[in-house]
């Protein structure tokens, strides 16, 4: 039997990208008229490709058309570095976006998001990150006088068994200050949200408290604080303190009371946590607030192991582009790790994949899933 009968493990890999949504939103953008083979599903399966074997250039990426087998998987014989750089600079960002929110919802499904927010509250982790550009080529994203760059402020998903996954995204110049977007991320009065100090707002602390989302945050040490009543910790806890408080100035201060809990991190060093949560233990709030690693670790795979760092397009809109196909990657990689019920990492998932992306796709997932491969 021919190899190409069957799907080979980078098409199972794509395959969650659903051809008929692609397409509608296609048509409704009207994408691929005028188009004669760089259609947008060949396109995105090329980009993908690219982004997980981190090739550097458009001119790379379209040399590595000379693979019979990414020509067969992508349909495509050739194509110019020129016509992907121009189909990457054309395609709305909307486009990728939506590729991006469908994998989302996937995944929510796949993991029992809705499930698990009936029994517990669902965590959601807050933080932003910025990727440098080139300034010559990139000087609409110029946020100091020798750099450039975008920012992308992010909201990922906490789950313990190492299922971690953005739901949600912006995209900014580098110099937009990470409050303000703080309200744009937090939308869902069913979760738990935790952030850094860089959003310390207190206006927008007493407007979470009175809307009615949940939050633990990182309170700068110097802050005006004001204790009206301390709480008495269990004997093995590893808190510190844990008071409610009054917190600010007069000229700027919080209308709402807080909880305050100060702890050591692994480091030694003390942090005051900020909470508007006074039905969980002091030792599950700084709990909670040590599970914002986790974003750190993801910004930190996104820049290590996908192609962010040298950037294809020129303009805003391949830029942004660009890192929403990265985003595409990586959640193709959590589907990819939900689907199999593997416990291999998704590191370890893309270096299975990239090591034999044209081989039976059956073979593949027995590898992710741990079993035997006859």
């Amino acid at each position: 039997m021919d190899k190409f009968t069957r799907k080979t493990s980078f098409e199972q890999w794509f395959s969650p990208i659903s051809s008929t949504k692609l397409e509608e939103w296609v048509e409704s953008h009207q994408l691929n008229y005028y188009t004669k083979k760089l259609h947008i599903t060949s396109f995105l399966k090329l980009l993908v490709f690219a982004q997980l074997n981190e090739i550097e250039s458009l001119r790379a990426v379209s040399e590595t058309l000379f693979s019979d087998d990414l020509q067969k998987a992508t349909d495509l014989e050739s194509i110019s570095f020129s016509q992907l750089g121009r189909r990457l600079n054309q395609i709305p960002t909307d486009v990728f976006q939506q590729v991006f929110l469908d994998l989302v919802a996937q995944i929510h499904e796949k993991s029992q998001y809705e499930h698990r927010r009936k029994t517990t509250t669902p965590l959601k982790i807050i933080d932003s990150s910025t990727l440098p550009l080139n300034l010559n080529n990139h000087k609409w994203a110029e946020f100091r006088k020798t750099k450039s760059g975008i920012k992308l402020h992010l909201r990922l998903v906490y789950a313990e068994k190492g299922c971690s996954y953005p739901d949600k995204a912006v995209l900014t110049n580098a110099k937009e200050h990470d409050r303000g977007q703080l309200e744009v991320l937090v939308d869902d009065k069913e979760c738990m949200y935790v952030f850094d100090r860089g959003y310390l707002d207190y206006e927008r602390f007493d407007r979470m408290t009175d809307d009615g989302y949940f939050f633990v945050s990182r309170l700068r040490k110097n802050a005006v604080t004001r204790v009206i009543e301390p709480f008495e910790l269990p004997n093995d806890s590893t808190v510190l303190s844990d008071e409610m408080m009054l917190i600010g100035t007069t000229q700027n201060r919080a209308e709402n009371v807080f909880r305050l809990i100060k702890v050591l991190d692994s480091k030694g060093n003390e942090l005051h946590l900020i909470t508007n949560r006074f039905d969980v233990s002091a030792d599950d709030i700084a709990e909670l607030y040590k599970s914002r690693w986790a974003i750190e670790l993801f910004f930190k795979w996104l820049k290590q192991h996908l192609n962010i760092k040298k950037f294809y397009a020129q303009s805003e809109q391949g830029v942004h582009n660009q890192v929403y196909i990265a985003m595409i990657v990586y959640c193709l990689h959590v589907l990819a790790q939900l689907n199999t019920n593997s416990s291999k990492t998704y590191l370890k998932i893309s270096r299975l994949l990239k090591a034999a992306p044209w081989k039976s796709a059956h073979l593949w997932i027995r590898k992710i899933a741990g079993k035997a491969v006859p």
